[in-house]
């Protein structure tokens, strides 16, 4: 239910679903990047993070 919960952050905001699953690490900062360079690359690449897992 928890990995539910960190995916809909993720879709809202990408970097607090990566940081809620992994900290502040190298997923992190490369997402908060995607993020800048599109907001769909974020959402993907947290999406995978958390369901990586």
């Amino acid at each position: 239910m928890s990995d539910f919960i960190r995916i809909i952050i993720a879709i809202l905001l990408p970097p607090l679903g990566v940081f809620l699953q992994v900290g502040i690490g190298k997923h992190f900062w490369i997402n908060i990047l995607l993020t800048l360079l599109g907001y769909i690359p974020g959402i993907v690449h947290a999406v995978w993070v958390i369901a990586k897992k």
